[in-house]
């Protein structure tokens, strides 16, 4: 599998706080990287960092093979990003911005632009001023804009705001596109249970660490909690029990205490019908790794 993106033990101070420590983590030709963490936990930092928007103190980004500090024109070049809102000209239409953007590079003419314009859903507005957009229009045309270069690596953060169902769902569907063509994507939001329906891979920080990078799947299954299902509860006491029924309950325990468990409920002479790892969401698996705190 080609390696699009390789971060390899980033590290940055701003004034006197280490914002990163030794960030590292991977994005392949058709992966879709869910990139979360609490508030302040450094996303948009590391963002800038592999756009090269601002140096690194220590460690090295390489994409597409080249080093983002020696070689910043050939790594930037196969690139599209958005970072936190994207910068239009409001007094332009979408297409005289496109165009605008479209001037950078050689033979992109209008058939791409109108081809990116229909590719977002804003066809039928590609001529309208940017001013008359609504927020998740001007959204739309900022992803436009950030495929203008045909890139290979996809970087956008937070592209779901101001989107209604129905875009949600067309940005969904377009980045499964894109991914399945070979593209990488590393995207960061706050939407969870969004993610969850198209990212194959997620990566979590927290206080500039990465804690977790791997499949999304294996992410939700490395956790702690079990369903029980019984003949009765009543008069039941297992620690860590929680959304206790008349015969079920889960349990937040380690692999290790089920069995201690099960012994448990045999010696009271309670009968097990089912004991099963519960597989949690991508949203429950995240805060239960980094303990309840707010997404960001």
């Amino acid at each position: 599998m080609k390696k699009i993106l390789e971060c390899q033990k980033i590290n940055k101070k701003l004034g006197y706080k280490q914002v990163l420590k030794d960030v590292s983590f991977t994005i392949n030709a058709g992966d879709i990287l869910a990139f979360i963490g609490p508030n302040g936990s450094g996303k948009t930092t590391t963002i800038k960092l592999i756009l090269g928007l601002i140096g690194i103190d220590k460690g090295s980004v390489i994409i597409n093979g080249y080093n983002i500090e020696k070689d910043f024109v050939k790594a930037i070049a196969k690139v599209g990003a958005i970072v936190e809102n994207p910068d239009l000209y409001m007094y332009l239409t979408g297409y005289q911005n496109l165009k605008l953007m479209a001037n950078y590079y050689q033979d992109v003419g209008e058939e791409k632009i109108l081809e990116l314009a229909t590719m977002v859903g804003l066809k039928d507005r590609i001529h309208d001023k940017v001013s008359k957009y609504s927020l998740g229009m001007r959204q739309r045309l900022g992803i436009a804009r950030a495929l203008i270069a045909n890139p290979n690596l996809l970087i956008l953060d937070e592209p779901t705001n101001g989107l209604d169902p129905e875009g949600i769902k067309d940005l969904r569907d377009l980045l499964k596109k894109l991914a399945k063509e070979g593209m990488g994507i590393l995207i960061s939001s706050h939407n969870l249970a969004e993610l969850e329906s198209f990212c194959n891979k997620v990566c979590v920080i927290e206080n500039g660490v990465i804690i977790e990078a791997s499949n999304v799947e294996d992410f939700k299954k490395n956790t702690e909690k079990y369903l029980f299902v019984v003949s009765s509860t009543k008069d039941l006491n297992i620690p860590g029990m929680y959304e206790v029924k008349e015969t079920s309950f889960y349990v937040k325990a380690k692999k290790e205490q089920i069995a201690k468990i099960i012994r448990k409920l045999v010696k009271e002479k309670v009968d097990i019908y089912e004991v099963k790892h519960v597989e949690l969401s991508l949203e429950e698996a995240f805060l239960q790794k980094t303990g309840g705190k707010k997404r960001g």
